[in-house]
């Protein structure tokens, strides 16, 4: 069986054979609600927070002007009286939204369609200072790299590297590790049907704090004597292949959808998963490490991962049509149950406050969050927010962030990471939505997105200030 564009086979591992006679692909999935949703229900009616324009720097264009939705003033009552971190950010009696527009100097690749096969635009990371890496693909097979200062502008020159696709970027306090797709060779080995596409390698960059490279690793297998298309490989094919970051201080761990190649008589057939690497501090792929996997979820998409200094280890949950569901692979645990209708996608993953992690999911256009420790949720959150797409973020001490399109802009709540309960009220972030771009939770408990812009050399970042 093979996997062709606009459906899913499912693929074959030593754990499991998984045989889904119909199914929506992940890189098909429709991007419209199941027929049951009330319309009335499409937009989530959010009570405004206040939204603060910061000004341009110098360097930036004079010409950029503010949108309507950024030009609010912040209201009296949540003038903080505190500050939070080597930022100094303020402290608020609930969330403040802040909007900052960031000129690049090299242009952004727009965001254009959001399938889960297309590229993603721009990525963030935060450092342990409160500053931040701005990673964005560029026009021109580049992917570039910048730092911002507290006040999320950029300082400094930003440094280019060669990609085809962005996926993550994570920061420490020495730097940080930038994950993008390159170029690879396929071979010339047959494929059993289908259509020919380019074959691509996942790359890991670690970077210093400069931006200069320190070394590279790849994390999928191809080699000068191995193809996408030669039995065994592990590489990015047009199937969906969105990947994310998470370390444990000492290793960084890559989590991304992977093409998978297996042997068919004398051609081969080319199934998708997921793949999960680790790599330590030096570059070296850490072998035998317990919570890697050559392949966990078939199919996958929406792969997201964290690290639990608690119990020491890497957690990964995925989106899949291998019993419809959400799941932790490697070995397959169900999280929460699902229906193979093009409205099943994974949100995020973040740790609960004491014990367990919680994950935001939809079905149908219904966002719900589900608390678990290993496999079947314990507790399930259904929200009142309507998206296929949730965004779920750390914010903060006990609390996390759920955002999600609204509109134009964005709507949010935040939640007990303890108990689930929502605290305070719905309020909006004045910047377009992305299906598959993240939040980064900071250290001083604020939490930030890096927004689309004002043309193509404009990004701006949406920061929810820290709570009191």
């Amino acid at each position: 069986m093979r996997l062709t564009k606009g459906r899913r086979i499912a693929v074959v591992t030593a754990a499991v054979l998984a045989v889904v006679t119909t199914v929506a692909t992940a890189a098909a999935l429709t991007l419209t609600g199941s027929p049951d949703v009330d319309p009335a229900a499409a937009e989530v009616p959010v009570a405004p927070v206040a939204e603060v324009s910061t000004a341009p720097s110098p360097s930036q264009s004079p010409s950029a002007s503010p949108s309507p939705s950024a030009s609010a003033s912040p209201s009296p009552s949540k003038t903080a009286a505190a500050t939070s971190g080597d930022c100094a950010r303020p402290v608020g009696d609930g969330p403040v939204v802040e909007l900052t527009r960031v000129v690049l100097p090299a242009a952004v690749a727009g965001y254009g369609n959001e399938g889960d096969t297309d590229p993603l635009p721009t990525a963030i990371a935060a450092t342990p200072s409160g500053e931040s890496w701005l990673a964005w693909l560029g026009t021109t097979g580049t992917v570039h790299l910048g730092k911002l200062g507290c006040d999320d502008k950029l300082v400094g020159t930003p440094v280019s590297f060669t990609g085809v696709d962005l996926q993550d970027v994570q920061a420490d306090a020495n730097g940080g590790v930038l994950l993008l797709t390159r170029a690879g060779e396929c071979g010339d080995t047959p494929l059993c049907g289908g259509e020919s596409s380019p074959c691509r390698t996942m790359v890991m960059i670690r970077f210093d704090a400069a931006g200069q490279q320190v070394w590279e690793r790849q994390v999928t297998n191809l080699s000068d004597t191995r193809g996408g298309y030669d039995d065994g490989a592990r590489f990015i094919w047009w199937y969906q292949h969105h990947g994310r970051l998470a370390t444990d201080g000492v290793n960084t761990a890559a989590y991304f959808g992977v093409a998978i190649t297996v042997k068919n008589g004398a051609c081969v057939d080319i199934h998708e998963g997921d793949r999960m690497q680790v790599v330590n501090s030096s570059g070296a792929l850490v072998g035998g490490h317990g919570d890697a996997f050559e392949v966990g979820c078939s199919h996958a998409w929406t792969s997201r991962i964290v690290y639990d200094p608690r119990a020491k280890k890497f957690v990964t949950v995925c989106a899949t049509d291998n019993g419809c569901r959400i799941a932790q692979p490697n070995p397959y645990r169900t999280v929460a149950a699902g229906t193979c209708d093009g409205t099943l996608f994974g949100g995020d993953l973040v740790l609960a406050r004491s014990t367990g992690y919680w994950t935001a999911w939809s079905q149908g256009n219904r966002v719900r969050l589900e608390h678990f420790t290993t496999g079947a949720s314990d507790t399930t959150i259904t929200t009142g927010a309507s998206s296929q797409h949730p965004h779920l973020v750390g914010y903060g001490a006990g609390r996390m962030l759920l955002t999600w399109a609204s509109g134009s802009g964005m709507a949010a709540q935040a939640y007990d990471s303890g108990t689930g309960a929502a605290t305070g009220a719905q309020f909006t972030i004045g910047v377009q939505d992305h299906d598959y771009q993240a939040f980064k939770a900071y250290q001083d408990g604020s939490a930030a997105y890096p927004a689309a812009g004002t043309g193509n050399t404009g990004i701006t970042i949406a920061r929810v200030q820290p709570m009191g």
